[in-house]
């Protein structure tokens, strides 16, 4: 039978969410408080801690920090349990370690399924450390590829969230992080010295970025945000270092893939220096096909001003071409949205 440790305040609450789940076979440890909750945990370590956030003595926030500084209890699983729904009280809890929120009121289904899955999710993780142990000394079981890389990111990195439109990071700001996105699509850009926004690059699922340097805390060199709802999971460089010096091939396949990137930046900066308007509207309504959707004829739902900033040309000028390809048949136009109608005449423009 696995142990719940519940931390709350309300009598009410605590009581009622005990008893439903002692009801689905759990062993169910409480706590009036903070204090006491981190405490208990401390002494009779259990699967998975569900605390709220606002209570007296010591919050949320402070037990989870005093969790993480014991080897045997930074690795238990954390669910926050809290009224509140600002964004930013439950990023906070995310960005000290929390492995997942709830929100009040929740629903049976909703808690039961929350804790099974991340104590599965803690057990799986707590094998994969065993045989980390295991394995240390034996060169053939390090990471490889970027694809372990990224393995490595789902495995132990902090779940970011955005809404569409706000900002991941500015250019200035120091890079602590390097993102895999797994939902969504994030848009890089920069400013010229006239003010003119430079779209750099676009991000889709399964996509790094965020890396000025792998190994160096570089500022960012540009600025990041949501073109949609956008879910990603970062690794912080002291981290990401760690496993680059450990894992030599695996650094050889980072080095290859920021040549890769390098490459691609160079090819775009000559296409918008030297391309036709038609070619250059016609290589960024493809990319934001590949990037943002799944088939190319699906709807690109992107602003007129983001797609200009790509080809790097006026939005005027692009809305004009726009005009001539819809008129061609290449495309067509539902408000904002626009849908390829004939992928391989705009990629012979391109």
């Amino acid at each position: 039978m696995k142990t719940v440790l519940l931390i709350e305040d309300d009598t009410v609450l605590r009581e009622n969410t005990a008893e439903l789940l002692e009801l689905s076979n759990y062993e169910v440890i409480t706590a009036a408080n903070g204090q006491l909750g981190l405490e208990v945990a401390k002494d009779k370590t259990p699967d998975i801690i569900i605390c709220d956030i606002m209570m007296p003595i010591l919050d949320g926030y402070g037990v989870l920090e005093g969790l993480s500084k014991h080897n045997n209890t930074k690795f238990i699983p954390f669910i926050f349990l809290s009224a509140k729904t600002e964004r930013q009280d439950i990023r906070k809890g995310m960005n000290l370690g929390a492995d997942d929120y709830i929100t009040k009121p929740f629903s049976e289904d909703e808690i039961i399924s929350t804790i099974e899955s991340r104590i599965a999710k803690a057990a799986i993780l707590k094998d994969e450390r065993e045989l980390a142990k295991q394995a240390s000394s034996n060169p053939d079981d390090q990471l490889r590829t970027i694809n372990d890389l990224k393995n490595f990111f789902d495995d132990n990195g902090t779940i970011f969230n955005y809404h569409k439109g706000e900002i991941i990071y500015e250019e200035g700001n120091n890079s602590n992080y390097v993102y895999l996105v797994l939902k969504g699509v994030a848009r890089c850009y920069k400013f010229d010295e006239k003010g003119k926004e430079l779209t750099t690059a676009i991000h889709k699922e399964d996509d790094l970025f965020g890396y000025t340097s792998f190994t160096q805390n570089k500022p960012y060199r540009e600025t990041a945000t949501a073109l949609e709802e956008l879910k990603m999971v970062g690794v912080t460089k002291n981290e990401l270092k760690e496993v680059l010096d450990n894992n030599h091939k695996l650094a050889v396949e980072v080095i290859q893939l920021l040549t890769e990137d390098i490459t691609g930046v160079k090819d775009q900066l000559l296409q918008m220096a030297y391309s036709s308007v038609q070619r250059k509207t016609a290589s960024t309504i493809i990319r934001f096909a590949e990037k943002i959707n799944s088939k190319p004829e699906d709807l690109i739902k992107i602003s007129r001003t983001d797609l200009a900033s790509v080809a790097g040309i006026a939005t005027e000028t692009l809305i004009r071409t726009l005009s001539d390809f819809k008129k061609q048949g290449l495309i067509d136009m539902e408000g904002r949205n626009i849908k390829v109608l004939d992928l391989q005449q705009l990629q012979d423009i391109y």
